[in-house]
């Protein structure tokens, strides 16, 4: 479903902010997948992402999607094929925009629009069924400002949005990382059903590694732009957060010292 060969990407190129952000990432993902992305700032797993999406272009390198090369493809192109959803609740959605509106929008990417009515009645019952299995009063709000919705109900909304079309990937940048635990904990268990239910491939970036560890069948560590670790199945399943300690430390002769991706 996706290739990354030798992806290399470099910002301020030249200049004293010189950063090297992705140095020949090779990465094949399967249909089906579920890959969680694991590392510390700067380990460039957010440019990844990036560099799939098309929000930023690679220096060198090549990108397929469903055996298309994408590379020199843009971010708006690919849109129709890939859904995303952020760190920050307020991407994702238009604040100014009832939830139905949001979801109608969702709906409708990469097919053709008409001057016919927005919403139809069918739909909202649909998005009422859609929004139900959340549990967040949502289904009976369907005509509530997306701006007037807490942080978790926002990045659900989101979530439905990016998935509804049953996108080629789905691209999760820390999606839960600005809710509450308990909040974060319902999204992500949303996430894995919907992941399942409809077989999506999808990479996730988290910073807790219990929860790299406890979802998706797969799991890659990286470190200074590089995949350092890439392990999957039963041996995935039987990690512990202190196999993930000993694999950076190994990797890379330094002791892992970033607070976020201890939190338990």
């Amino acid at each position: 479903m996706l290739v990354l060969k030798d992806v290399c990407k470099t910002f301020n190129r030249g200049s004293a902010n010189e950063k090297v952000a992705l140095q020949g990432i090779d990465l094949t993902v399967k249909e089906g997948d579920f890959i969680t992305v694991i590392g510390g700032n700067g380990a460039g797993k957010s440019t990844m992402l990036n560099m799939i999406s098309g929000a930023f272009p690679v220096d060198s390198g090549l990108v397929k999607i469903g055996g298309e090369n994408v590379t020199n493809q843009p971010e708006h192109v690919r849109a129709k094929r890939i859904g995303r959803v952020f760190q920050d609740p307020m991407k994702g959605t238009a604040g100014d925009m009832w939830i139905e509106e949001n979801l109608a929008i969702a709906m409708r990417r990469g097919k053709r629009r008409s001057l016919r009515w927005g919403v139809t009645k069918d739909e909202r019952e649909l998005y009422k069924k859609l929004l139900a299995p959340f549990d967040l009063g949502l289904e009976d709000r369907l005509q509530t400002k997306v701006s007037l919705l807490s942080g978790g109900q926002r990045q659900a909304l989101t979530l439905l949005m990016a998935t509804v079309q049953k996108p080629d990937i789905l691209l999760l940048d820390e999606h839960t990382a600005a809710l509450d635990p308990k909040t974060a904990a319902k999204v992500l268990a949303m996430t894995d059903e919907l992941i399942k239910e409809h077989n999506l491939t999808a990479i996730m970036v988290t910073h807790n590694m219990k929860d790299a560890i406890k979802y998706g069948n797969r799991l890659i560590m990286m470190m200074n732009g590089k995949i350092i670790y890439d392990v999957s199945g039963e041996e995935k399943a039987a990690l512990e957060v202190s196999d993930l300690l000993k694999k950076f430390e190994v990797s890379t002769g330094e002791e892992f010292a970033n607070d976020r991706m201890l939190l338990v």
